[in-house]
């Protein structure tokens, strides 16, 4: 077997057939990460001219002069065929080390036991315990199984399945609370549509809002406009934000306002012309609580009407960046404005997201990244709550693995790089102040 590197169509011809494709072993998500100076390595092992594993690599050159590798979301190969993933590893040591490489990160987007919706080990599930084995055999260093968000890519992660599914049959699974949000952002009129380069600064202005919120530091509007130049028109990227429609929803509370005034007098009229046909109690009983309908409605009206006043016609709530491809909608990064959190915003989103990978055939939509510890008093439990809400179950994945081709470099890297990553901290830090 030899590896040799592949044309961006032999290795796209493979990667979209292998059962672990995602939009991190592509093409266009190697040439985004050319924009901020990663050179993009595509390689495939070959059997008699067939394609039997393959890798889309990232390089990137160190501060002592060496290059570090990184195969995102890992190769693309069967990591229980030890044969296979021992020939694919001596090959693609020999090509980082011939490209002046220290190591290799990989991070296989490959389940290692399979866990319920409540985190739970499902007994007798699947496991790729001999996958990871096979890593370990063969040399590859593990960073641990840890619980929370300290990987380049998330190790935990909540799905929904939507393969061979409907809408209902995903209602049916989600929390009445969540399916109360959704009915109640319905007769709101909030609806998703997706925006267009032009429109980037709203979501970078959207995002900007939520991590001073939630005390992260966003990324540059330049990093959303590379994602759009780079994935879009592929349709692997979308970005979906949700808004309210205080013109239409105001006319819809006024016409719900004549439905109960309407109510209010057949009801009165009946009971005057022939009191005896309905008790008094009753009657009474009835119109007061139609009057305190059209009381509620009416105060919401001001209340759309002065939100109208102060933000426009149209208010952008919230959206979400959405990666598509291979078997999956993925759910990326999202926000909202605090302002307008009483709309919760993110379910409708997040719901068309689910619609979406529904009516387009994939088999699964991904919240992304959560944390592996599912104690309440986790600062990080309410991701995972809100997740598990739309019901789905946890995904545990196998973690980051290091393939060391030159261990002193490698440890000479990470002592520079846990001093470059002390000092960022630090400058985020002050930036927060």
């Amino acid at each position: 077997m030899e590896l040799v590197e592949l044309t961006e169509q032999e290795f796209k011809e493979f990667a979209d057939t292998h059962p672990q494709i995602s939009f991190h072993q592509t093409k266009e998500w190697g040439h985004l990460k050319e924009e901020n100076g990663w050179k993009m390595h595509l390689v495939g092992l070959k059997e008699k001219d067939k394609i039997v594993a393959g890798a889309l690599l990232l390089s990137k050159m160190t501060p002592i002069k060496r290059r570090m590798f990184y195969s995102p979301r890992g190769f693309l190969i069967d990591y229980n065929n030890y044969d296979i993933l021992s020939e694919f590893t001596k090959k693609i040591k020999e090509y980082v080390k011939k490209e002046k490489g220290i190591f290799l990160k990989i991070d296989p987007y490959v389940s290692y036991q399979e866990r319920d919706i409540n985190g739970n080990v499902v007994e007798d599930g699947e496991n790729n315990k001999q996958a990871y084995q096979n890593l370990i055999k063969l040399g590859y260093k593990h960073f641990g199984f840890n619980l929370m968000q300290d990987t380049l890519q998330p190790r935990w992660m909540f799905i929904t399945k939507t393969k061979d599914r409907t809408i209902d049959d995903i209602m049916k699974e989600m929390d009445p609370k969540t399916r109360q949000i959704l009915r109640k952002n319905e007769r709101d009129l909030i609806k998703c549509r997706e925006i267009e380069y032009e429109e980037l600064p709203l979501f970078k202005d959207i995002m900007q809002h939520t991590g001073d919120r939630r005390e992260f530091i966003d990324r540059p509007l330049k990093y959303y406009q590379d994602m759009y130049n780079h994935l879009h028109q592929s349709g692997i990227l979308k970005i979906l934000i949700a808004e309210l429609n205080t013109k239409d929803l105001v006319n819809t509370l006024k016409s719900e306002i004549e439905t109960y005034q309407k109510e209010y007098e057949e009801r009165k009229r009946k009971y005057e012309t022939d009191p005896s046909k309905m008790n008094a109690k009753k009657y009474e009983t009835k119109q007061k609580e139609t009057e305190n309908n059209i009381a509620r409605v009416e105060k919401r009206i001001e209340k759309i009407e002065k939100l109208k006043e102060e933000n426009g016609e149209i208010i952008p709530l919230g959206g979400i960046l959405f990666l598509i491809y291979g078997k999956e909608v993925l759910s990326l990064v999202g926000g909202s404005y605090s302002k307008f959190m009483e709309f919760q915003s993110a379910y409708t989103v997040h719901f068309a997201g689910m619609k979406y990978a529904l009516e387009n055939g994939y088999d699964r939509y991904n919240f992304y990244g959560i944390t592996g510890d599912f104690r309440e008093e986790n600062p990080l439990f309410g991701l995972y709550s809100f997740k598990r809400d739309f019901g789905g179950q946890v995904v545990e994945l196998m973690g980051e693995f290091d393939l060391i081709i030159s261990k002193p470099l490698y440890y000479l890297y990470k002592v520079s790089y846990a001093s470059y990553r002390t000092l960022k901290n630090i400058k985020n830090h002050i930036r927060k102040k």
